[in-house]
């Protein structure tokens, strides 16, 4: 049976549709993590850090950047010192941040999972 170009079309944009759906699912996997982070994270992760402002983090926007600067950590190597402190541990950086910042614990994991990967690839 052949469809009418209406059907067709509708069919075709019902296709695409459920497939941009599926593509934007976040994975429960952290191995596919580097498929849901922002272009903010990847451009954090693809250079040396240098004298990157905190807002530069995944995670970090205006608020919690001021938040942040209130608290002595104008730029992200300071907030890198933190991390170390911490020894990359997760739990303890997460509550660290939502403590200082009262930030969300997503946009507290997203500015430790952008940490983490940047230690990975420079130190």
């Amino acid at each position: 049976m052949k469809l009418s170009a209406r059907a067709e079309t509708e069919t075709n944009q019902h296709r695409l549709h459920s497939k941009r759906c599926e593509l934007t699912l976040p994975s429960a996997s952290m191995a596919d993590r580097a498929q849901t982070t922002t272009k903010k994270h990847k451009q954090f992760v693809s250079e040396p850090m240098g004298d990157k402002l905190v807002t530069e983090l995944g995670g970090i926007g205006p608020k919690y950047g001021e938040r942040l600067r209130e608290a002595g950590f104008e730029k992200a190597y300071n907030v890198l010192g933190q991390f170390l402190v911490l020894n990359k541990d997760e739990e303890l950086f997460v509550d660290w941040l939502m403590t200082t910042t009262s930030a969300t614990k997503k946009c507290a994991t997203d500015c430790y999972n952008c940490l983490k990967d940047w230690s990975d690839a420079y130190i």
